[in-house]
């Protein structure tokens, strides 16, 4: 009688992964749109700030923006793809979003170097999260490596942009460089979860 219990409990389990990884797949194609559009245009209007320029409006509404989508963003992968091992560290996460908007907010009111500066340390300690939710996620959800790998990468970028944030070399390029190599590690991971979806339905 104990048979058809586990064979249950296999199933819903691995019907729940196929949809968190779907939704995860749908939520990482928008997030790659969001972060070349916000590229473009950080390219074709402010990339040649430096450290000691005043924010143009456009640069202040680009880099308020950032943070805040993935707040946003991350809370809607805690609801596709909630666990309790994760739940916690996502809802650090947002809250690290939401912190980092309300800082941009004041530093661009300073200079490009101050919030640089605040991008820096935001994309350092939500990279070190996102290393750790993969990390956790693997078992339930899979094909996690890609975001393993970007959470690591985010710490080092984050870690550099603050620490040169005051240079007078530094610019707005910078970030740009950030966000177009999180939409790389996004398209992998679709494409990885992708195929562990295929591997799932033989």
């Amino acid at each position: 009688m104990t048979q058809p219990t586990v064979t249950s409990t296999t199933s819903t389990t691995s019907a729940t992964a196929t949809t968190a990884s779907s939704g995860l797949r749908t939520l990482h194609q928008i997030r790659i749109a969001f972060s070349l559009i916000w590229v473009a245009l950080v390219f074709t209007t402010s990339a040649s700030l430096v450290s000691t320029d005043e924010p143009t409006v456009i640069a202040a509404a680009l880099l308020v923006v950032y943070p805040l989508w993935d707040a946003i963003a991350t809370l809607i992968e805690r609801r596709l793809a909630s666990t309790g091992s994760t739940n916690s560290v996502n809802t650090l996460n947002i809250g690290l979003g939401l912190a980092a908007t309300a800082g941009m907010i004041v530093a661009v009111f300073s200079t490009i170097g101050t919030a640089l500066l605040v991008f820096g340390v935001w994309a350092l300690l939500s990279g070190a999260i996102q290393l750790v939710v993969a990390i956790r996620r693997r078992r339930t959800v899979g094909a996690q490596w890609p975001m393993a790998i970007s959470g690591g990468q985010s710490v080092l970028a984050g870690a550099t942009i603050a620490a040169t944030s005051a240079s007078a070399t530094s610019n707005l390029s910078t970030v740009a460089g950030y966000s177009a190599f999180g939409a790389f590690w996004f398209l992998v991971s679709v494409i990885a979860l992708s195929i562990r979806g295929r591997r799932a339905k033989r």
